[in-house]
C-alpha cells in the first residue's frame, strides 16, 4: 500500500498551493485603501519621531542638572542615552503596533494602519522587527526609501515587503457608522 502524502495523513507535511493565504488586500479592488498611503506615512514619521524625542530630551535634560547638583558626577549617567533611546524606541514600536490599534500615534493621528499580507493584526516582534528594518533602510537609502513605495501597487517599502506587512487607510477599511438623524 503506498501513500503519496495526501490521503488519509492530511497532507500535513505538504506545502503545496492549496495553503498559500491569499492578499488580503487588492489594490485593483480597493485602490482607496491605499490612496495618499505614503504622504499620510511621512507625516505619521514626523509625528512619531516627536513622540520619540520628547521622553529622550526630557532625559537629557535631567541628566545635565543632575550633573550640575552632583558636580558633574550625574553626567556620567550619559552615556546611557544611546541606548535607552533604542530601547524606547523598540518597545515604543512594539507596543503600538502589535496593539489592538496596529498603529503607532503618529499613525492613528493619520488614520493609517499596519496588517499583515493575509489580513491579521500585527503583534509586538512584527512592530519591533519592523521599526528595526525601517530604520536599517532609512540609513542606507535615505533619499531613495520612499521609492519603492511608488513603484508598488500596495504602496509597500522595502520593509514592509521582507516583513509581509502592508498599511492601509483605516477610516476606509473600517467606515465609521453615520449618527441616525433625528427630525
Amino acid at each position: 500500500m503506498s501513500d503519496s502524502g495526501r490521503g488519509s495523513t492530511g497532507g500535513a507535511w505538504y506545502s503545496g498551493a492549496a495553503n498559500v493565504r491569499p492578499h488580503a488586500f487588492d489594490p485593483l479592488l480597493q485602490p482607496e485603501l491605499f490612496r495618499g498611503v505614503l504622504t499620510r506615512r511621512v507625516f505619521a514619521f514626523l509625528i512619531d519621531l516627536v513622540v520619540l524625542s520628547i521622553p529622550v530630551v526630557l532625559a537629557v535634560i535631567f541628566i545635565a542638572v543632575f550633573g550640575l547638583v552632583t558636580l558633574g558626577l550625574g553626567w556620567l549617567l550619559f552615556w546611557l542615552v544611546s541606548p535607552a533611546t533604542v530601547i524606547w524606541a523598540l518597545i515604543y514600536y512594539g507596543a503600538c503596533l502589535g496593539g489592538p490599534h496596529s498603529a503607532t500615534l503618529g499613525m492613528r493621528v493619520m488614520d493609517l494602519e499596519l496588517r499583515t499580507w493575509y489580513g491579521a493584526p500585527g503583534y509586538f516582534v512584527l512592530g519591533a522587527m519592523h521599526a528595526v528594518l525601517f530604520w536599517i533602510s532609512l540609513s542606507i537609502l535615505t533619499p531613495l526609501v520612499l521609492l519603492v513605495g511608488l513603484h508598488d501597487s500596495r504602496r509597500r517599502l522595502l520593509h514592509d515587503i521582507v516583513l509581509g506587512t502592508v498599511v492601509v487607510n483605516n477610516s476606509v477599511r473600517n467606515p465609521v457608522a453615520q449618527p441616525a438623524r433625528m427630525f
